[in-house]
C-alpha cells in the first residue's frame, strides 16, 4: 500500500513538472538590436562648384584592440564653398569587408549621424536625406518618417579657420530630438574627429 502511495505522489510531481515546463513562451522578451561593427568610416566631401574632393578616413582594424585609430584628411577645405557629403562605414574584420551602410539604411529609424563643429571652425552642416528615403530591413517598406538619418549631407565652409569637425553615429536614438548627441541619447556606436582646415 505504501508503494503504491509513494508511486501515486511521484507520478503526480512528474505530471505537474510536466505542465510546468510547457508553460507559455509568449512573453519572451524580444531580440536585442547589437550594435554593428564599424571598422573604418569615410567621409567624402565633394565641392558643388567643382575642385579638389575633400576625404576624411577614420581606420581602426584592431577595434577595442590597443591601437588608436588612424586618422586621414586629404586636404583643406576651400572657404565659402558647399560641400556634398556622404559617410560609407565599413567592417574590415571580414572579409570582403561588410558594407554597414546597408545595415543602417534597413534599420533608418534607430539610427542618425550627427556632425558637431568645435569652436572657431567656420563651418554649417545640413541634413541631406531622412528615413523616408530608405526602406525597412524589417517590412521591406519605405519608412514614412522624415526624421534625418545623415548618411548624406551639406557642408557649407565660410571664413577661413582651423577647428574640429566630429561625426558620431548614434544607435536607437530618441526621434524626433532637437539636433544635438545630449537630447538625441541612444548609444554610440562610431564617433572620430577630425581636425581641418578652411583657406
Amino acid at each position: 500500500m505504501q508503494s503504491l502511495r509513494k508511486s501515486s505522489i511521484l507520478f503526480t510531481a512528474f505530471v505537474t513538472l510536466g505542465f510546468l515546463s510547457c508553460s507559455d513562451d509568449d512573453n519572451d522578451p524580444d531580440p536585442v538590436n547589437e550594435e554593428e561593427v564599424i571598422t573604418t568610416m569615410t567621409v567624402t566631401l565633394v565641392p558643388q562648384g567643382g575642385g579638389n574632393t575633400v576625404t576624411l578616413t577614420s581606420r581602426d582594424l584592431d577595434g577595442d584592440g590597443p591601437d588608436a585609430p588612424v586618422l586621414t584628411v586629404s586636404e583643406n577645405f576651400v572657404a565659402n564653398t558647399t560641400y556634398t557629403g556622404s559617410v560609407v562605414l565599413l567592417n574590415e574584420t571580414e572579409t570582403p569587408a561588410e558594407l554597414v551602410n546597408e545595415e543602417i539604411e534597413g534599420e533608418a529609424d534607430e539610427h542618425q549621424f550627427f556632425f558637431v563643429v568645435g569652436s572657431g571652425l567656420n563651418v554649417t552642416t545640413t541634413y541631406g536625406d531622412d528615413e523616408s528615403d530608405y526602406v525597412s530591413a524589417e517590412t521591406g517598406q519605405n519608412f514614412t518618417s522624415t526624421n534625418p538619418v545623415g548618411i548624406d549631407f551639406t557642408l557649407e565652409t565660410a571664413a577661413a579657420s582651423t577647428g574640429t569637425f566630429t561625426v558620431t553615429l548614434r544607435h536607437e536614438p530618441k526621434k524626433p530630438n532637437d539636433g544635438t548627441l545630449a537630447d538625441a541619447g541612444g548609444e554610440t556606436d562610431i564617433a572620430q574627429t577630425f581636425t581641418v582646415t578652411i583657406q
